[in-house]
């Protein structure tokens, strides 16, 4: 059972969603899952659920599609629509205008790069997101640091 602190992180990430991202709350959750997913973000759960409105291309999507795409903040957002008035955007424009290229990669397309080759509808989408299974623990090393091996 995942902590009580785990579910209140969801319920702020939802709020903010709601208050600043155009999301409405029935966006958040289906009928079959009335509940936020502890295991993951509500936006990325969203976004996991609507395939079919990505990949989003950087340079020509609206201010509001943006801001559903996993990995965009505002802040974020509001840089690309500055930049893309004077220049295509490309892939390695995304870390100098602070976006995470993990986070983002499976939903944008790009000048240069087109993730619509990426599987979308497969399973190992919502894999690549998925927390690990344990905490790390600070003060027992991993078994590869103790073996020596990778």
């Amino acid at each position: 059972m995942a902590p009580p602190l785990v579910r209140e992180h969801r319920l702020y990430q939802a709020d903010w969603l709601v208050r600043f991202y155009g999301f409405k709350a029935q966006e958040l959750t289906t009928d079959a899952k009335p509940d936020l997913d502890l295991a993951i973000d509500p936006k990325l759960a969203w976004a996991l659920r609507n395939r079919q409105l990505f990949p989003v291309d950087l340079n020509k999507a609206p201010r509001d599609l943006l801001l559903r795409v996993p990995g965009l903040g505002t802040k974020s957002v509001e840089r690309i629509l500055k930049v893309r008035r004077w220049h295509k955007i490309r892939l390695e424009h995304l870390p100098r205008l602070r976006i995470s290229v993990r986070k983002v990669l499976a939903f944008v397309i790009v000048a240069d790069y087109n993730s619509a080759n990426l599987a979308l509808d497969g399973d190992q989408l919502a894999q690549r997101f998925a927390p690990r299974d344990r905490q790390m623990d600070l003060f027992t090393p991993e078994p590869s640091v103790i073996t020596g091996q990778l």
